[in-house]
């Protein structure tokens, strides 16, 4: 057993707390990693507040980056190897066998449920911990990496060079490769295109920096924070909108002459996908990363009409494997300043980056061991 120290959920509503736990051994492709940095995603809040009591004490944590310390016999990953941590996959479905591993038919059991895919656990309370003991519920997207060591498998284990720090890699494990993917892999608009992102936070801004890469003539962020619309605008928007000052549709139709010919909503709001396929052109496509509201109402005559394509997209479309080097050659030719999303945190400063997470007050915190 490893000790390690990993911030714990133990109470339905509240917030992680920092704990002394024990990580076992990593046993078949499991790899173990030493935690360096890892990132906080609107998906850990999100799902942290409505945890089941039942499926708890838990470890969340999901855009973890770090150093090889040990593999299982059936893993091929070099002890000392850097890696990013991302979103876990079987490898052998129809879905993972095309090429589409973020559409895993077992997606939901692998990553969401919290722990490892055939129930067992890695991890348990240390002697240490004020009495606790028994398993500690972790394989939360295959790593629950909110510790300073956790288990992955060789799957949503991806090597990268030393050419990017950790606390920078951190995030391409999830909000950085849907939003740059988002547009790179899913909407893939051409040369002098115009796109619209509804959402300026880390996933949002990703797009942003995604539309610039791919060269859109128009890029229009949309959101109501200043300090966010400014960040936009530094990162390659053309135009900023501020939904409670600006009435978005037709403000987004003049600044694309017409219509946008993409849009990406990361808010799952649904006056906001409304805005989103009244602003889209004919034959425009919209992307919905976000999770939000399970329903929204859907102008049928609008959306035939004009032959508006409309798609859910999950972790960009990406193969990480593939991917996520890409993007690290991106950030290293100057065209990802992701620097500019990021504040770094020190772990032992959990309940700091935490609530910054969730009040919105920066836009990608990143814990740092």
């Amino acid at each position: 057993m490893v000790a390690s120290r990993a911030a714990v959920l133990t109470e339905a509503g509240g917030a992680p707390v920092l704990a002394d736990i024990e990580v076992r051994e990593p046993v078949g492709d499991e790899v173990l990693i030493k935690i360096g940095a890892v990132g906080i995603c609107h998906t850990d809040i999100s799902l942290a507040a409505r945890w089941p009591a039942k499926r708890m004490p838990i470890v969340f944590g999901h855009e973890g980056c770090g150093v090889v310390e040990a593999v299982g016999p059936g893993a091929a990953v070099p002890v000392g190897q850097r890696v990013v941590l991302t979103f876990n996959s079987c490898g052998v479905c129809p879905q993972c066998a095309a090429g589409r591993p973020a559409y895993c038919d077992r997606s939901t059991t692998l990553n969401m449920r919290g722990d490892r895919a055939d129930g067992s656990g890695a991890l348990s309370w240390s002697g240490a911990s004020g009495g606790s003991n028994g398993p500690v519920v972790g394989g939360f997207f295959g790593q629950s990496s909110f510790s300073t060591y956790a288990i992955a498998t060789q799957r949503n284990t991806v090597p990268i060079g030393e050419q990017i720090d950790a606390a920078t890699a951190a995030p391409l494990g999830c909000s950085v490769q849907t939003g740059v993917g988002a547009v790179l892999n899913a909407l893939r608009p051409g040369i002098g295109d115009s796109i619209a992102v509804f959402g300026a936070g880390a996933v949002g801004l990703s797009a942003v920096m995604g539309a610039r890469i791919a060269g859109c003539r128009t890029i229009i962020a949309v959101d109501p924070i200043a300090e966010r619309r400014s960040l936009a605008m530094d990162l390659g928007a053309t135009h900023v909108i501020d939904p409670t000052e600006s009435a978005v549709v037709e403000a987004l139709v003049e600044h694309s002459a017409g219509g946008v010919g993409h849009a990406l909503d990361t808010t799952a709001i649904p006056a906001v996908l409304a805005d989103a396929v009244a602003a889209l052109r004919t034959r425009g496509q919209l992307g919905i990363v976000g999770l939000g509201a399970p329903t929204a109402e859907l102008p049928v005559g609008l959306v035939m009409g004009r032959g508006l394509s409309i798609r859910g997209i999950v972790e960009g479309d990406s193969v990480p494997q593939t991917f996520i080097p890409e993007l690290v050659d991106l950030y290293s030719r100057g065209d990802l300043p992701l620097e500019k999303l990021i504040t770094p945190y020190a772990f032992s400063d959990f309940d700091s980056a935490w609530q910054a997470a969730r009040s919105g007050s920066v836009v990608k915190p990143v814990l740092t061991v």
